[in-house]
């Protein structure tokens, strides 16, 4: 039997810092969704890790939905929801909520803008006031990258559709301004990443 459960050496090395900024913003007790959740072992991690986060992974593939629901079962946290299929352009896919994160690691820059602005409006709407959208990766900052090895992954995004591509920061905030979030707190991430906080107002 094939194991359906996929492996990401990018989860496996940041998954730590990424809980650890979470833990800075978030309470002991929240709702979070996670938009694109991939292989789903942040989930895994992040629920295994904070107990009172209930957490619901998602995302748009099947091969996804499979290892999220393989490493769920293999696991067994009561607080890791099921698997939901979500196109973040779609606003019908989207679950009501509310919640008090919204959790979004490696998506914008490898998704056209559309999901970006979609990503902003659906948080507006379902965050609870103050609650937050966390966007994890590279970003530029001021138009510029952050380092060579930034530079040279946003030009092979290009490459490969060009609809992607690190996206700028201030580009970033201000399409959140427009949905009601405020950005909070900005937390250097290694590899040249960013974690990037915005609250809802």
């Amino acid at each position: 039997m094939i194991d359906p459960r996929l492996h990401s050496p990018a989860a496996a090395r940041n998954r730590q810092p990424i809980l650890e900024a979470l833990a800075q913003v978030l309470p002991g007790r929240a709702r979070v969704l996670e938009v694109a959740s991939g292989s789903g072992e942040h989930a895994l991690h992040c629920a295994a890790a904070m107990p009172g986060w209930i957490w619901q992974p998602s995302d748009s593939t099947p091969e996804a939905l499979a290892s999220i629901a393989a490493w769920r079962e293999q696991a067994e946290l009561p607080n890791l929801a099921e698997p939901i299929r979500l196109d973040a352009t779609v606003p019908d896919s989207w679950t009501a909520g509310p919640f008090e994160a919204i959790v979004a690691i490696n998506l914008i820059h490898i998704s056209p803008w559309a999901v970006t602005e979609a990503l902003m409006a659906r948080a507006g709407e379902r965050l609870v006031p103050g609650g937050v959208l966390y966007l994890y990766g590279p970003y530029r900052r001021g138009g510029q990258p952050t380092s060579p090895g930034n530079a040279a992954f946003d030009a092979d995004l290009r490459r490969r559709d060009p609809r992607w591509g690190v996206r700028d920061l201030d580009e970033v905030t201000a399409e959140a301004a427009r949905h009601g979030l405020a950005l909070a707190r900005l937390v250097e991430m290694p590899a040249n990443n960013l974690s990037v906080v915005l609250s809802r107002c």
